[in-house]
């Protein structure tokens, strides 16, 4: 059963660290057969506010997510 992990990125800038970050985090998904689901793309808020955007990462098992 897939296992996922989720994130809540309230701030969206773009500096040195973060694109760094986007340049290597696959590699370390990869040992783990983990890939993104959602990676940041413009939200539509139904209801209320949502500061930020979101992140969502699937792995085939929980086993994967917790490695």
């Amino acid at each position: 059963m897939p296992a996922y992990g989720f994130a809540h990125l309230r701030s969206r800038r773009n500096h040195s660290d973060i694109i760094e970050y986007l340049e290597r985090i696959q590699a370390t998904l990869d040992p783990f057969a983990g890939h993104f689901v959602i990676h940041g793309p413009p939200i539509e808020v139904v209801e209320g506010t949502w500061p930020g955007s979101m992140v969502l990462i699937e792995f085939p098992s929980l086993t994967e997510a917790r490695s």
